[in-house]
């Protein structure tokens, strides 16, 4: 009797919908960044409200790697129950592309979209190898001093790394990049003065802004960032220029919509809490939730816009 009730509990649990069995288990959200930036710390707040509203334990996983792209090519092989996700920024999959000849994954095949999470524009940093002024007063001593026109970034073939280029471009100021290997480092060189000036997500060095120890001169999106309501875009300084991006919470491909609906319920009502909205402003993001179809559709044109300044550029990543 004992024998055909466990065949019927078993038999029942089977028949529950995926996203019901997904429940029992742990999810991860694979982070294919060390502790301590800002995807790793929205992985980490965000973790902590959906093991209320999931149910379920929650852990983050740092896979670092690649400048993110390491971790996507083992996302791509997990299985499709919703128990392993990766929190991406949205270069992996608009920048990296067009990058790569063996990329080892597909960024509109290999991956089911879940949630946007946030999206961000990047800070135009001066340090003190940078003459007072603004903006336009220093591209100008930079087009004077070509040998020292020089710009950090986080990284060669990032996002920072084209939104530089693109400031060239739209001012006619020749920039030579100068990628290191994470903004600390390169945020290090520009307050030591090694560097003149920096691209970079305001994270990188609004701290230092602060301190008084470098100048934030302009951000590249559309809005004023909440973290610097002081600075102006680069439109309001008289270029007309703009360069955003996002983080984006992507599963392995196949996932099942209820399974995906659930989970971007979960992140939705969690993205509205106000110590996750104040932890993402402090970061210089902005809290910007869309569901699974509407981060697809961005990651497309995004895809789509940074192709023609890419291969302008002839950079190619070895």
């Amino acid at each position: 009797m004992k024998r055909r009730q466990f065949a019927a509990l078993a038999a029942a649990s089977l028949a529950l919908p995926a996203a019901l069995r997904a429940q029992a288990g742990t999810m991860k959200i694979l982070v294919g960044f060390p502790p301590g930036g800002s995807a790793d710390t929205i992985a980490r707040v965000l973790a902590e409200k959906l093991r209320a509203s999931l149910s379920q334990n929650v852990i983050v996983e740092n896979r670092p790697g690649a400048a993110g792209r390491l971790v996507l090519g083992e996302i791509k092989r997990a299985a499709p129950d919703g128990q392993t996700l990766v929190l991406s920024p949205s270069g992996a999959m608009v920048i990296a592309p067009w990058l790569y000849n063996n990329l080892g994954y597909d960024p509109l095949k290999d991956f089911t979209p879940v949630s946007r999470l946030t999206v961000f524009d990047f800070a135009i940093t001066a340090g003190p190898a940078a003459p007072p002024g603004d903006l336009k007063t220093v591209l100008a001593w930079m087009k004077a001093n070509p040998s020292r026109a020089n710009y950090a970034t986080s990284g060669a073939g990032t996002v920072p790394h084209f939104a530089g280029q693109l400031l060239s471009q739209a001012t006619g100021v020749p920039m030579t990049h100068v990628p290191y290997k994470g903004g600390a480092p390169a945020a290090q060189d520009l307050i030591g003065g090694q560097v003149p000036l920096m691209v970079d997500t305001a994270s990188e060095t609004l701290e230092h802004h602060k301190a008084g120890k470098v100048r934030i001169l302009a951000v590249t999106g559309e809005q004023r960032t909440r973290a610097l309501p002081d600075v102006p875009t680069l439109k309001e300084a008289g270029i007309n220029m703009t360069a955003d991006a996002y983080f984006g919470l992507y599963g392995p491909p196949g996932m099942s919509s209820d399974v995906v609906q659930r989970i971007d319920r979960a992140v939705s009502d969690a993205l509205r809490a106000p110590d996750i909205q104040e932890k993402i402003y402090s970061y210089g993001l902005v809290p910007s939730h869309a569901p699974g179809a509407a981060l697809a559709s961005m990651q497309a044109a995004h895809l789509k816009r940074w192709e023609a300044p890419i291969k302008a550029s002839g950079f190619k990543a070895e």
